[in-house]
């Protein structure tokens, strides 16, 4: 009775069974701590809060302190009624205080504890079971009777009257243990496949996320990227800002020296004048005409005067460079325009794509910032080497100067005549047949090089050569007097050639009179070339890399330089050469 009575006591008035974590209010009544929260949540609204058993009022939301004491209370009657918090079922026929359930009978529609169950009936219709409140729906709706059999057609439980005598006669029919165990198969195996799904979504998930994780460590580099370039070209347009407003100051400080120099020759003769010109007053305010005769005449002197300094004496002296200060402003307004058409955003159709879940398919393009075509190289070239890069044309290959192992493309096919119809020889690439090409002394004979047909004898010239990643290939300059046949034929093992060379396993070296340099860094699909003739430097880049220098050349250049290219077997190569200045 004393067990049943604490059982009263431990329940909770919101959820009706016993505390979980059990706090107090103001009032001293007592709740779940979940329960009363909601409780409260409900009342937020209206601005009053109030107890649910009592319903003291107050305006604030009331503090919940932890009742410690009837915590320990519960855990004390939990651990040693463990019954209580599993079923919650009691018996039927202990009246005079509740007594866990063992046991429901089926037949009688009744729980019973052990002590009942002890005396209850042992025969076959009395089928005991695991204490359940839902005796009603273990029995047959029409007969009354336990519910024993399945029937596989109608998909549903019947006890043996329906079976023998009921709509159910002659059907197949199965123990209700048996057929629960076939469905309980059939159940491990769907739940098997939907186990495989939810792993491969586990997984799909997982991609996804390592895949977003990827692009935002793309967008940071782009970013850091585009930063570092902007603030590379922040300081350079600062210096350039420095050196133009420099030489603006010399400029003016040289034109102002003469120009100091003259009138200050200018006062010297003013006041020389001034002093002929008293002196003459007084001859002519003089009485005596024999004094006045007998002073030497002045007009001689005067035109000795006119003699020595002509009219257009002071004419050009101290003029200001405006042509060349002009030139550099124009130069600078040309390189700000280039930055600002030099950063694009692709089209939506580099977007991430929609993920189809049931076709199991996923995009890997992605939206990233980067710079449209060549102008990053060219903002790069332009500023960090200290040039303005003027308007790219293409390199013309000399077909007269090729190997008959390398393939120029001279004519394409029209698709709307079917005719062919010639164009520039811009690219060259590497023929597994040899071309029959009639034997001339310019054509180069032990090794697929060949020559451009412009040459460069002056000023300042920047190339962006397209290579392909696979096979070898070396790309250089070269004299026109280079040999045609021999080893010594070979470019950049001669002393009239600087080439730089990508061999097999991606060696890379620069070599100029048989001399290699192995270099650690490698180009990628693109070879920046930057030729200073008056300076004697040839010098390579990687304009896929912020303009990453790879090698330079220096030697005093005697002879005009050709555009030379040696090609091996699975590359090809073409380019673009922009006229460079100050």
């Amino acid at each position: 009775m004393a067990s049943a009575d604490l059982r009263k006591e431990l329940d909770c008035s919101i959820c009706l069974s016993i505390y979980t974590d059990p706090v107090t209010l103001r009032c001293g009544h007592n709740f779940c701590r979940v329960c009363i929260d909601r409780v409260l949540d409900t009342q937020e609204g209206s601005g009053v809060y109030s107890c649910p058993d009592c319903r003291a009022e107050s305006q604030e939301r009331p503090a919940l302190i932890q009742n410690i004491t009837l915590c320990n209370i519960v855990r004390s009657f939990l651990s040693t009624h463990p019954d209580q918090e599993e079923t919650g079922i009691f018996c039927t026929y202990c009246i005079h205080s509740p007594v866990p359930a063992a046991k429901s009978c089926l037949h009688c529609e009744a729980s019973l504890c052990d002590n009942h169950l002890r005396v209850h009936s042992k025969s076959a219709e009395h089928i005991l079971s695991d204490p359940t409140t839902t005796l009603g729906n273990r029995k047959c709706s029409v007969h009354k009777k336990v519910l024993e059999y399945y029937c596989t057609e109608d998909t549903a439980c019947i006890c043996v009257t329906c079976s023998l005598a009921g709509k159910h006669r002659g059907h197949l029919v199965e123990l209700l243990d048996v057929a629960s165990e076939k469905k309980k198969k059939k159940l491990r195996h769907i739940l098997q496949k939907l186990t495989i799904k939810r792993e491969e979504a586990e997984k799909r998930v997982q991609s996804l996320q390592e895949r977003r994780i990827n692009d935002q460590e793309k967008a940071a580099g782009v970013t850091e990227t585009v930063t570092a370039l902007f603030r590379d070209i922040r300081r350079q347009l600062n210096d350039l800002e420095k050196r133009v407003l420099s030489e603006i100051s010399r400029q003016v400080q040289c034109a102002s020296l003469p120009v100091s120099d003259l009138i200050q020759q200018l006062e010297i003769q003013k006041d020389e004048l001034s002093r002929e010109m008293r002196h003459i007053e007084e001859l002519c305010n003089l009485p005596d005409p024999v004094t006045v005769l007998q002073e030497p005449d002045t007009g001689d002197w005067c035109d000795a005067e006119d003699r020595e300094r002509p009219d257009n004496q002071d004419r050009g002296v101290g003029e200001l460079d405006v042509g060349h200060l002009s030139e550099t402003l124009h130069t600078l307004y040309d390189i700000l325009t280039s930055i600002n058409e030099g950063i694009y955003v692709q089209d939506s159709t580099d977007r991430l794509q929609e993920v189809n879940p049931a076709a199991g398919t996923e995009s890997d393009k992605a939206m990233f910032v980067k710079p449209a075509g060549n102008a990053e190289s060219d903002i790069i070239t332009g500023i960090k080497i200290g040039l303005y890069v003027h308007q790219p044309t293409k390199i013309i290959l000399d077909i007269n100067t090729a190997a008959s192992n390398i393939n120029i493309p001279q004519s394409i096919t029209d698709n709307s005549t079917f005719k062919s119809k010639p164009i520039e020889p811009t690219c060259a690439n590497w023929s597994d047949y040899a071309w029959y090409c009639p034997d001339k002394p310019e054509r180069f004979q032990h090794y697929n090089q060949v020559l451009s047909t412009s040459s460069f004898s002056s000023g300042r010239h920047y190339l962006d050569m397209t290579v392909s990643e696979s096979g070898w290939w070396s790309v250089g300059m070269s004299y026109p007097s280079i040999d045609r046949r021999g080893d010594q034929s070979r470019i950049g093992y001669n002393d009239k050639s600087w080439a730089l060379c990508r061999g097999w396993y991606n060696r890379c070296s620069a070599i100029h009179d048989r001399i290699e340099i192995c270099l650690s860094t490698f180009p990628g699909s693109t070879v920046g070339i930057y030729l200073d003739y008056e300076a004697g430097q040839l010098s390579f880049y990687d304009p896929s890399q912020q303009m990453r220098h790879i090698h330079t050349f220096t030697a005093t250049f005697t002879e005009p330089l050709h555009v030379a290219l040696c090609i091996g077997k699975g590359a090809i190569i073409s380019g673009t050469v922009r006229c460079c200045k100050k």
